[in-house]
């Protein structure tokens, strides 16, 4: 198994800005990084605090992935993160043991590190999103 650790939790949000402000004003966080990644139709703030990572995500639209969700569902946990050592690798071996896969092939995610989703149905009703380390 290629799944080295945990990565991040990440929470779909109205306002980023306001996300930001909340968690670094009441829990003392860091931002870590901030970035639009357009091909996904997000912009996303990473926080730390200690060694321990929130991801942020903020739709550009409404017909993107995080858009549809904050319309069904309102803002609230979006998804679970994983290292992996090798990202295609690791697709490969949890489709061959019948995973059902949103991504087939790792794509460029925030930090332009490899990333994979996992279908929801994989892990119980949970988005799953596999890391590359980087």
């Amino acid at each position: 198994m290629a799944v080295t650790g945990f990565h991040h939790v990440a929470v779909a949000v109205e306002d980023l800005d306001g996300a930001v402000d909340a968690y670094t004003r009441l829990f003392g966080m860091t931002l870590e990084h901030r970035e639009r990644v357009e091909d996904q139709g997000i912009e996303a703030a990473s926080l730390t605090i200690g060694e321990s990572r929130l991801e942020l995500l903020a739709s550009l639209g409404p017909d993107t992935y995080v858009g549809k969700f904050l319309a069904k569902r309102g803002p609230g946990m979006h998804h679970v993160a994983f290292e992996a050592d090798d990202v295609a690798a690791e697709l490969d071996r949890l489709a061959a043991d019948g995973a059902p896969l949103i991504d087939e092939k790792p794509r460029a995610g925030l930090f332009g590190l490899e990333i994979a989703f996992l279908h929801p149905d994989a892990t119980g009703g949970v988005l799953t999103e596999l890391v590359g380390r980087g």
